[in-house]
């Protein structure tokens, strides 16, 4: 089997790399490529990647490469991890929207729809020389933010690919250890958009367990989510940390405003990690890594990719075809839920309709992605005022004139789709 990660530069590739071991009795990896267009991050991140699988025992080639035609030929799996305009793209996502009076965050927002715009379009011309040149039946597994907007792209463009995210394998985690039980133990009955779902049911041994959650530890599981564990008792539910941005708008645009931007954080972080990466001595992903985010990146990815290749109806958390599975949104929504993942075959669990105080929320933000996503592709600038009216964070007429106008000039170099005839020629 070849796995191909374009963007495997990316400082997260060693959470990637560490899921290998665990997986190798289903996972017969012959050769696991890593493709990036730097080619100085390429090979410290690289480096440390071959250190780590030797010392693991990782029989397969470790590839390196700057050539998608190269990574992408006879792959099996394609891995997108990028980030087109890098962190000083991201620094724009949410610096730009804060003038405007609106929260500036990566994913979701004014912020998140700045991401998809320049982040769409290179995903799928990725997943159109996967086409051409990968593995008959190859998957496309997306891990580029924004997750459900990039995925609902691909599957609208014909594509074989499936969306992940890590919010869910980190409450898993985080359940398992207040309960004291293995984490195989539960499923995580977490529902809804990429990055707006809630957490209705904890099931263990075929028992729903959240209210006993809430009930013994719902200060810890609040400040997860950063609401308060009253928020989390009168909805029955436990929010993602996203939904912060809506039901604590006005705090957390007051932090923003004040304080020092995720953005800026994150690359003094990078920074970091690529020192400690360029050591040869070190054969394992540092703590430091921890503080980056996409804890238990490497579980899911790797885990989701075992059960596609040897899987016996595990569950996931998967960004897929809603399909019916949520009433109230349409069969072509993006949605993300729980599934069982079989060679080739992905069930979603059958869920009950989402309660009104939920429903309502994610039909608005559906409709955005829906927006959004035509936006990417086409470069119609009317649309794009369309999507940012329709978010339940921007909405209102004067800031999505501004941010139009805004969003498209500061990522103008990344925005090709969106010039005239006339400025091309």
């Amino acid at each position: 089997m070849k796995i191909a990660v374009v963007g495997g530069g990316s400082t997260y590739t060693p959470e990637l790399v560490s899921g290998l071991a665990g997986e190798r009795e289903r996972l017969d990896v012959s050769e696991l490529v890593l493709q990036d267009i730097d080619p100085e991050r390429l090979e410290v991140v690289g480096g440390l990647a071959g250190r780590m699988l030797e010392r693991d025992g990782f029989s397969g080639a470790l590839t390196l490469t700057d050539d998608l035609d190269r990574a992408l030929d006879g792959a099996d799996f394609v891995l997108v991890q990028i980030r087109v305009g890098g962190q000083q793209a991201r620094l724009s996502d949410e610096t730009v929207p804060l003038a405007c009076g609106c929260v500036g965050q990566e994913t979701t927002g004014a912020g998140g729809l700045a991401k998809a715009l320049r982040t769409v379009p290179v995903v799928l011309s990725i997943a159109d020389r996967a086409r051409e040149l990968a593995a008959d039946g190859a998957w496309i597994v997306d891990f580029t933010n924004p997750v459900g907007i990039v995925t609902r792209a691909l599957l609208d463009a014909g594509h074989r690919a499936i969306g992940l995210c890590n919010v869910a394998i980190g409450f898993e985690r985080t359940a398992a250890r207040l309960l004291g039980v293995k984490p195989q133990r539960l499923v995580i009955d977490q529902v809804g958009l990429n990055h707006l779902t809630w957490v209705r049911a904890v099931v263990l041994d075929g028992k729903d367990v959240l209210p006993e959650l809430i009930a013994n530890h719902g200060e810890e599981l609040a400040g997860s989510s950063h609401l308060s564990r009253e928020a989390l008792e009168e909805l029955g539910a436990v929010p993602s940390y996203y939904l912060r941005y809506f039901y604590a708008h006005d705090a957390v645009l007051a932090e923003q405003r004040r304080g020092v931007p995720r953005a800026a954080e994150v690359a003094e972080i990078e920074r970091g990690l690529l020192e400690l990466y360029r050591d040869p001595e070190l054969a394992e992903k540092p703590a430091l890594l921890e503080q980056r985010g996409g804890a238990y990146y490497s579980e899911a990815a790797v885990g989701l990719i075992a059960s596609l290749v040897a899987g016996n109806g595990e569950v996931h958390e998967v960004d897929l075809r809603n399909d019916g599975t949520l009433q109230g949104l349409a069969d072509d929504d993006v949605v993300e839920v729980p599934a069982r993942v079989f060679p080739n075959r992905i069930e979603p669990l059958e869920q009950a309709p989402l309660a009104p105080e939920l429903l309502g929320l994610v039909q608005h933000v559906a409709a955005y992605e829906r927006l959004a996503a035509a936006a990417a592709v086409s470069g119609d600038r009317e649309l794009v005022y369309k999507a940012l009216l329709a978010h339940p964070l921007v909405g209102q007429v004067p800031p999505v004139e501004e941010l139009t106008e805004q969003l498209l000039a500061a990522d103008r170099e990344h925005l090709p789709q969106f010039e005239s005839p006339e400025a091309v020629a």
